[in-house]
């Protein structure tokens, strides 16, 4: 599915360049392997090739897509979560984790509808961070723009 040199994105990494596709036995087993550096912070990942579906490893948002994400951004008429601020850190966790583009969107967008309302808890700030970067960083991938340009815009779109 990916050759070296592609860009893929890493569910709560974020994108990442594949530098490699090796081969490697591990436990007595033989297995290709993609090598995956992650643009933000350099680490590398192994990703056994059989297995992109199951960690979530996908391909950079097209571009006929990314008006679907700040369509997301935009929506305000979505309900205040009454929640304790723990179980919407779990809730938060898990949309990103899942690595869909989209689902990071909704939390970007709830906890920023939310910070309007109340202060936002010290994780939910920690989340509210990793959203904003995980969705420039693929922005400005997926735009070929400068990351600052997406973040600009994305401030913007929350200025009250």
């Amino acid at each position: 599915m990916f050759d070296v040199g592609d860009k893929a994105v890493y569910p709560g990494h974020g994108v990442g360049v594949i530098e490699a596709i090796e081969s490697k036995t591990i436990s007595g087993k033989e297995q290709l392997y993609y090598i995956l550096s992650i643009v933000d912070n350099g680490m590398t990942i192994m990703i056994p090739t059989g297995n992109i579906d199951v960690v979530g490893l996908r391909e950079v948002i097209p571009p006929l897509e990314i008006p679907r994400v700040f369509q997301i951004l935009k929506e305000r008429h979505v309900p205040l979560d009454n929640q304790t601020w723990n179980r919407r850190y779990r809730e938060y966790m898990f949309k990103i984790n899942t690595g869909s583009i989209f689902s990071i969107a909704e939390v970007l967008r709830d906890l920023q509808v939310l910070k309007m309302e109340k202060d936002l808890s010290f994780g939910e700030r920690k989340i509210l961070d990793t959203a904003v970067n995980l969705l420039v960083k693929e922005l400005a991938v997926a735009r070929d723009v400068k990351e600052s340009e997406v973040l600009m815009e994305i401030e913007k779109i929350f200025e009250t």
